[in-house]
């Protein structure tokens, strides 16, 4: 695995996270935009609001652009199982990328190298390295359909399913097993079936089909979303 090296360029972006709350989940990102250098000034500069902890340029720079103790601009409205403040929960990695482009190999072994070190230190499941889109799937799109999530799950640094077989289809065991894993209830039935779909079967369309059923269920079943009593 890549070796960790971090470059600091702070953003004044950033607040104090709310409840003092520790991080407990890592969201993914793209910038969606065509340079890594563009995309760091933007995150750091006031009067756009935004930020993250994290960006990693194609060449596999780190820059902590926020501190991990922090609570970044990164997230928005959106919820991940009971948590609706994303931002004081979790930590924000963006990856320079435009969005319809792959993620370059040394982008991914240096998000590799942070994530594993991430994970370690705040001891993060890594079913709680979610994407953008999984936590504001009626809003966002990023990391992607060209975001390589079975790379990262063979790593043990997100999660997979072990199965594909048929389950009949239905729309309220999907729904169900969708609540159980994280998605938010609140979210389109059509943008929760994108983003999973974005995320585990990879641009695949048309109506809800027995793999979908069967593999939201098997996430559900193996990884059920840490519930939580929090006002945040």
């Amino acid at each position: 695995m890549t070796s960790l090296t971090i470059h600091d360029h702070p953003s004044p972006n950033f607040g104090a996270r709310r409840g003092g709350v520790r991080p407990d989940m890592v969201v993914l990102h793209y910038t969606a935009m065509a340079l890594a250098h563009e995309a760091c000034a933007r995150l750091c500069a006031p009067e756009f609001e935004v930020s993250a902890h994290y960006l990693i340029d194609e060449t596999g720079s780190i820059y902590r652009l926020v501190d991990e103790n922090d609570r970044a601009w990164h997230a928005g409205a959106g919820q991940w199982g009971d948590v609706t403040d994303v931002n004081s929960h979790s930590i924000g990695i963006e990856l320079s990328n435009t969005g319809t482009t792959p993620f370059a190999a040394a982008q991914m072994n240096a998000l590799e190298a942070l994530l594993a070190d991430i994970l370690a230190r705040h001891a993060i499941a890594p079913e709680r390295v979610i994407g953008h889109s999984d936590m504001a799937p009626s809003r966002k799109i990023d990391p992607g359909a060209r975001f390589d999530w079975r790379r990262l799950a063979r790593q043990g640094l997100s999660v997979w399913p072990e199965e594909r077989c048929v389950s009949e289809v239905c729309q309220a065991s999907f729904d169900a097993a969708l609540d159980a894993f994280g998605y938010a209830p609140c979210q389109t039935p059509d943008a929760r079936l994108k983003a999973f779909r974005d995320r585990f079967r990879g641009c695949d369309d048309g109506p809800l089909d027995g793999y979908d059923v069967a593999m939201a269920q098997n996430l559900a079943a193996r990884f059920p979303v840490d519930r939580r009593d929090v006002n945040t």
